[in-house]
């Protein structure tokens, strides 16, 4: 029998890579999104979906088991972008992102796991960042939910060993998406002492974006994971310098890669 994926997030960008790739290899995908009406041409269904909402999420999930009568996997893609002066973002903006980022997943995970422990099997890929490995300026409140939801996955882990359901993470890079587009940016005001520095640094995580890798890799990187018995902790997938970035900070002292970062965005 051919296994059940649902990716959250599944319209666009990476999580329709995914949704696409695994289709042609004959899996059966579910994809999400706030407004499904707008995807009646997907190659796969996308069903409604709020990350932020538990009744939500515990109908998609009730839905698709009805259906199908198992659910084999679960990948955690749905995320937002946040850019900005710390102290400068408003704190719902923070929370609103800690709620899509980090909270939604928490609930889809908790959501799954009865149905996936009644199996005795099931996968979690959760969909972080590399920016999760590392503070970055004007990135801090997005690497702090990412780096979160890192974190949380191996306490996971751990508590499901008994249970055969595997978890793992996947960071990204740089990836070609349209994350810039939803992205919250904090105003970039004229008579912030931040304006100077924000603003270049803007310019250059867009740009990083509009260059980035195409998402058909991270497809062939969820497949190479689902066929794998035992995933490891944590996996990345992006250009060289991107995945050696976290070597380097495991490696030097803070300092030097705090220099390195501030030299790399010229601040």
């Amino acid at each position: 029998m051919s296994k059940v994926v649902l990716i959250t997030g599944g319209s666009s960008g990476i999580g329709k890579s995914i949704g696409e790739f695994l289709n042609k290899k004959g899996f059966i995908v579910y994809g999400t999104s706030r407004q499904p009406e707008k995807y009646k041409d997907s190659k796969f269904p996308i069903l409604p979906l709020d990350v932020k909402d538990v009744d939500s999420i515990n109908g998609l999930v009730k839905t698709i088991i009805e259906k199908e009568g198992k659910l084999d996997v679960l990948i955690n893609n749905a995320g937002v972008g946040i850019a900005g002066p710390i102290e400068e973002i408003p704190e719902e903006e923070i929370k609103a992102n800690f709620e899509t980022n980090f909270f939604g997943p928490i609930n889809l995970i908790k959501s799954v796991l009865p149905q996936m422990r009644q199996q005795q099997s099931g996968l979690i890929l959760n969909i972080t960042s590399i920016a999760g490995y590392m503070g970055l300026p004007y990135r801090g409140v997005y690497s702090a939910s990412k780096a979160a939801f890192e974190i949380i996955t191996e306490s996971f882990r751990m508590e499901l060993k008994d249970f055969n359901i595997q978890m793992t993470t996947i960071a990204p890079g740089d990836f070609a998406t349209n994350i810039a587009a939803g992205r919250f940016h904090s105003p970039l005001l004229e008579k912030s002492p931040y304006h100077k520095p924000y603003g270049s640094t803007l310019e250059l995580m867009n740009s990083h974006v509009d260059s980035g890798s195409n998402p058909e890799i991270m497809a062939e990187a969820v497949f190479k994971i689902m066929n794998t018995e035992k995933p490891k902790v944590h996996y990345k997938v992006g250009a060289f310098m991107q995945k050696f970035s976290i070597v380097l900070k495991r490696i030097l002292p803070d300092k030097i890669y705090e220099k390195l970062l501030l030299n790399h965005y010229k601040l």
